[in-house]
């Protein structure tokens, strides 16, 4: 097609099918029979080929193409300020995806004739300055080189693709779309605003598909998104067909709900042509630009891109063009066959004035509004956006180099301008302007480094129609100034959920929770343990556990830390009543036995055992039953300095009195011969030395520990875990195990000093009682020291508290016990009668 007259440049179009071609077949054959659409047609292009291609399907969608070119056109040509009575012209080409048909119609077009001559042209005017093209990179980069010959610039429309970019390669390229470095960012932000960090890659296997790939997986490194596998597309489907359904089984398989898809359109055939007759269910698809190349005509409901994302470059509304394509019919176009062959396609009729009797006339108020919903051209697509500037760009070029010739007085024909190709690079290079759509347009580098891209969500509905629906959008000013803002009342998800999906490879771990990784796997693989006792984790999928404060406890759920309570052993609670009921009660028997020596003070037995010693033991056994509740109750300085002291001091007059006792009954069996030393001993008293002696050494060792390191009041956060116990810290544990060794050395002398007079013969004889008691007492202290280490807090002192009350019922029950058996209930043998009829008994 070509325009009026003027400047005009050539518009590469891609409505060709997919495999190759560019011209449908006839409207009408000689037989009056429309004709069948066969899988093998004729192909032509200037002139008709010999070859014959394999046609799957026709590209309708990319007609929009067209209708952006033509307005954009007929825009420029109204407009007063812009080129001013200059009319622009064009001439159009379908392109193919075939490297043969690429390279013979650029020579056709370099030409201008059907012959095809090599660095020879046949037009003498009219020459094209610009070439719009570029459906795919492979397909610029085919013309490119050819073009770079005769410097003409290339505008290319199609994605962004960084080869293209190497100026030393592609001088006389300019691309259109912005780069996608920002859109794996952009990816990665919708991956974790929804949780999905186990995704599948899918990517075409080119320069372009490697360089998303690295992109991509850098960034999911930096944010713990792992790869559940990547598979590189192939550029045509031939080369897959043999691999698919174990392609389409692994889909199925994967634990990855996620999928995303970057690639060209030669590798994303593949994927749609693998789609159209196998469904991919309960998958969500993210995917970068080109939708209306992947999810083209396709009536199924269920299609497996439904509920999915896409990626666009964020694009403002065009004024009129959405109204321009509405009312666009093939009379606007009579010399357009692709637009009356589209119109046969969709509507099954021709424009009036077709002449052709076999196809019925199209009503008069025929439109794209009732076209079929899978060849939607009312929703202008990203490529339709930048054919629109990259038309306006060149015209901003044109008008500025014709500007300045003007100004140098070197514009030669007014009427027809002398335009050399190369004479535009230098002012696309600069040109900068902003669009009717209010958006800047321009080549400039800078541009790169701002990316705002619009997210649209995938929606079939029956019959084929099918909706992008805007739920969001992402932008980025640098790495670190990057937003992204969602409505997810409108996402419409696959079939296959309910809710928003997971893409997890292990189930979350709750609060409470945290991973353990699985050796040999990704990091998104772990398994899910509980918190220690003492630690809690208040987020999901916690690396680690948070120790609690020492004065906080975990819940039971251990995902958050709640405030101990101060606690003591005291006297409401079960254990401490016990013990001060224990305590309590052996003090009152332990009165009642003083008592009942004091009123039988005169009886043989309280007298042969020396009635004072027992009085001081009784006294000094109560002491150890009061001083036992010392340790119960709420703790304070006076009942910490008070609880050892008192303990050492008590227990070592009992001991020490035990002591005395026995050393008594060995001065009174061996000062039976007069004259000894022993009798002056007993005569003396001196068995009532010891117990000051033994007192006054204990009480220079209480002396020093309260001098050195007293006790002190202590909370003791450690030893249960929802409590703070109130404690008495001992102070200096050195001074503790002098005082309770010294105890222990006297101890085992009046054990050792008792079990040596055990068997002498008396009547009152108490010895073996001493050493009895002693056994006693030993070995509950014994017993004590390795439980006390082994416990903490109120068990702790309910321990020593027991074996305060243990050892002194000990001693109360196996010295006193027997006596007392013997005062109140046989008291014929508490008499001087009974003693002397025993004594002569025994005598023999």
């Amino acid at each position: 097609m070509s325009g009026t007259s003027g400047t005009r440049w050539t518009y590469v179009e891609g409505i060709g099918a997919h495999g190759s071609g560019t011209q449908p077949p006839s409207l009408c054959t000689s037989t009056g029979k429309e004709e069948p659409e066969s899988d093998m047609i004729l192909l032509s292009f200037l002139s008709r080929p010999k070859d014959k291609m394999e046609i799957d399907w026709w590209l309708w969608k990319n007609y929009q193409y067209v209708l952006a070119f033509h307005f954009a056109i007929q825009e420029i040509n109204k407009e007063p300020q812009l080129l001013p009575n200059l009319t622009l012209g064009f001439q159009l080409y379908n392109s193919v995806t075939s490297g043969h048909f690429t390279l013979r119609s650029t020579l056709h077009w370099l030409t201008g004739k059907h012959h095809l001559i090599p660095n020879y042209t046949c037009q003498t005017q009219g020459k094209t300055v610009a070439i719009i093209a570029g459906t795919t990179s492979a397909f610029s980069a085919e013309i490119g080189m050819m073009l770079e010959l005769y410097k003409t610039p290339q505008i290319t429309y199609g994605p962004f693709d960084p080869m293209l970019s190497e100026r030393d390669k592609f001088p006389s390229l300019y691309q259109m779309a912005t780069s996608d470095s920002s859109l794996a960012c952009g990816m990665l932000s919708l991956l974790l605003h929804f949780g999905w960090i186990w995704v599948a890659i899918f990517v075409s296997n080119d320069l372009k598909g490697e360089q998303f790939l690295q992109d991509i997986l850098a960034e999911m490194v930096k944010k713990g998104v792992c790869l559940a596998y990547v598979l590189k597309l192939p550029d045509t489907k031939k080369r897959y067909e043999n691999t698919h359904m174990s392609f389409l089984a692994d889909l199925h398989i994967s634990s990855a709900n996620v999928h995303i898809l970057y690639g060209d359109a030669r590798s994303l055939y593949t994927m749609e042509f693998l789609s159209k007759y196998y469904l991919t269910l309960g998958k969500v698809w993210i995917m970068a630009a080109k939708w209306e190349i992947v999810v083209h005509e396709t009536h199924h409901i269920l299609h497996s891109f439904h509920g999915g994302f896409s990626f666009s470059h964020h694009k403002g509304e065009i004024p009129g063009l959405n109204h321009f394509v509405k009312t666009v019919d093939p009379s606007h176009y009579p010399e357009d066959f692709f637009l009356s062959q589209l119109w046969l396609h969709a509507l099954h009729c021709l424009p009036p004035g077709s002449h052709c009797r076999t196809i019925g006339v199209c009503p008069p108020n025929a439109s794209f509004e009732f076209f079929p919903g899978h060849i939607d051209m009312l929703t202008i697509s990203d490529s339709s956006y930048f054919i629109y500037n990259a038309v306006y760009a060149v015209a901003h070029a044109l008008h500025k180099m014709l500007s300045e010739q003007i100004e140098k007085g070197s514009l030669g024909d007014a009427a027809q301008p002398r335009i050399l190709p190369w004479q535009l690079h230098p002012l696309l290079r600069e040109i900068q302007f902003t669009n009717s759509a209010g958006e800047d347009v321009s080549f400039h580098e800078m541009r790169h480094r701002v990316a705002h891209y619009d997210i649209h969500n995938i929606v079939n509905f029956p019959a084929g129609f099918r909706l992008l629906i805007k739920i969001g959008e992402f932008s980025s000013e640098s790495k670190h100034d990057q937003s992204l803002d969602l409505n997810e009342e409108m996402i419409e998800w696959p079939v296959a959920f309910k809710e928003t999906p997971q893409s997890l490879c292990s189930q979350r771990c709750g609060p409470g929770f945290r991973k353990i990784p699985q050796e040999g796997r990704p990091v998104c693989c772990y398994t899910c343990a509980v918190c220690s006792e003492r630690d809690i984790s208040n987020h999901t999928d916690a690396e680690q556990c948070i120790p609690c404060a020492d004065h906080e406890y975990p819940n039971l759920e251990r995902n958050h830390c709640l405030p101990k309570l101060v606690t003591f052993l005291g006297f409401e609670e079960f254990l401490g009543m016990a013990l001060a009921c224990m305590a309590l009660c052996f003090s009152v028997l332990t009165a009642a036995v003083l008592w009942v020596f004091v009123k039988h003070r005169n009886t043989p037995i309280v007298k042969a055992n020396n009635r004072t010693l027992s009085y001081i033991l009784l006294i000094a056994l109560l002491l150890c039953f009061l001083c036992s509740l010392l340790f119960l109750g709420h703790p304070n300085t006076a009942t910490c300095l008070l609880q050892q002291i008192a303990f050492g001091l008590v227990f070592t007059v009992a001991v020490s009195t035990v002591l005395a006792k026995t050393i008594t009954v060995i001065l009174a069996f061996k000062a039976l011969r007069p004259g000894r030393t022993m009798r002056r001993l007993l005569v003396i008293g001196a068995s009532n030395f010891i117990i000051p002696i033994c007192s006054l050494i204990q009480l220079a060792l209480c002396g020093i520990w309260l001098g050195i390191s007293p006790p002190f009041i202590e909370l003791d956060a450690h030893s249960e875990p929802d409590h703070i116990i109130l404690v008495c810290n001992k102070g200096s544990v050195t001074a503790f195990y002098c005082v309770l060794g010294y105890l222990g050395s006297l101890a085992l002398a009046s054990f050792t000093v008792a079990f040596l007079v055990r068997n002498l013969p008396d009547t009152f004889n108490e010895a073996k009682f001493l050493t009895f008691s002693m056994l006693v007492f030993c070995s509950v202290w014994v017993t004590f020291l390795p439980v006390y280490h082994r416990t903490k807090g109120k068990v702790m002192v309910a321990v020593e508290v027991f074996s305060i009350l243990a050892s002194s019922a000990g001693l109360l029950g196996c010295i006193f016990a027997p006596k007392c058996y013997v005062i109140l209930i046989k008291p014929d043998k508490n008499s001087l009668k009974a003693l002397k009829n025993q004594s002569s008994f025994r005598r023999p």
